[in-house]
């Protein structure tokens, strides 16, 4: 029923406590690793200790997007399972996100609690919201791990932890390859959307996220122009022309008000050199073709990142 995707690129301090923590699950799984081409003995680890997994291998680092389309597409079962290889589950995680996609065949994606690994008194997502500034919000990023204890609606699910129903992808088509890493979910959840599909946030699928520890800090070059060039790629491939033009004000004020928070830390070049590779590379992303049929679910992911914009600060 249920097959759980792991990406792996230099991962090997991380593979054992999250291996062993599906171990613990209470359901049957089938597990599929993508390796992009490690060389600090994760695979040697894994064929050693973990032979019932099923190990596809990369020569080089392909990014997060061709790794877990690598998955989804080896994938037979009915739900996909995206796990981060630095993250630790509590037993009952999957069967419980299970029981929430069961509950209706129009969710795509369920959401996990993801709670900081080294200080569990503290989240790090419940859920992602998206923005008319071009931003997404990670919902409780550092608040209390007790709150947010309601199933809701979201814009989209964190990709390092999240269930989704495998046969929408065939409508969809899968995560946009051109995006590497980040934003690949918002993408993806944002496409799901238009089709009518919804996202939801599960709090009692727990997990612990090691936040940051495989790609470094929080804020460093690669990650802050990457996340940067894909900030301009979501609006552009997602909006149909006159939702575009109507928001595109929201959207460069979003950009500028970023640039100013990254050049007050002298980071302010990697994030404009990541904004004009967005906007010099428009040429090879594909917009998704308007359909007059999701009229409607454009109004209501309209209406999505109004309201969102409109908590950003209750977030």
């Amino acid at each position: 029923m249920i097959s759980i995707i792991i990406p792996n690129y230099n991962g090997l301090n991380f593979l054992n406590e999250c291996f062993e923590s599906l171990r613990d699950q209470n359901c049957s799984f089938k597990v599929i690793i993508i390796d992009n081409g490690s060389d600090d003995g994760s695979l040697k680890f894994i064929r050693e200790n973990y032979p019932e997994f099923t190990l596809i291998e990369n020569r080089d680092n392909l990014g997060f997007s061709v790794a877990v389309n690598q998955g989804i597409k080896a994938a037979t079962t009915k739900y996909v399972f995206l796990l981060n290889n630095d993250v630790v589950l509590e037993p009952d995680c999957i069967s419980n996100l299970l029981k929430c996609i069961m509950n209706d065949d129009h969710i795509f994606a369920v959401a996990s609690k993801m709670v900081q690994y080294h200080d569990r008194s503290k989240l790090d997502d419940a859920g992602d919201e998206y923005t008319l500034l071009g931003w997404t919000k990670k919902v409780g990023d550092g608040k209390s791990s007790k709150l947010y204890t309601d199933k809701r609606d979201i814009f989209s699910a964190c990709a390092g932890a999240a269930l989704y129903r495998r046969s929408v992808f065939d409508s969809i088509s899968y995560f946009d390859e051109n995006f590497f890493a980040y934003m690949e979910d918002v993408d993806i959840s944002y496409r799901a959307r238009i089709y009518g599909y919804k996202c939801i946030y599960c709090p009692d699928a727990v997990v612990y996220h090691r936040v940051s520890e495989t790609s470094g800090n929080k804020y460093n070059e690669f990650k802050i122009k990457l996340a940067a060039r894909n900030n301009v790629y979501v609006p552009y491939k997602n909006m149909p022309r006159p939702q575009f033009l109507v928001n595109i004000i929201f959207l460069f004020l979003g950009y500028f008000i970023k640039y100013l928070f990254f050049l007050k830390r002298g980071q302010g070049k990697f994030y404009l050199d990541g904004l004009k590779e967005g906007f010099n590379s428009l040429d090879k992303i594909e917009k998704l073709k308007y359909d007059k049929n999701n009229l409607v679910n454009y109004f209501i992911i309209e209406w999505f990142l109004i309201r969102n914009t409109f908590k950003l600060i209750y977030y």
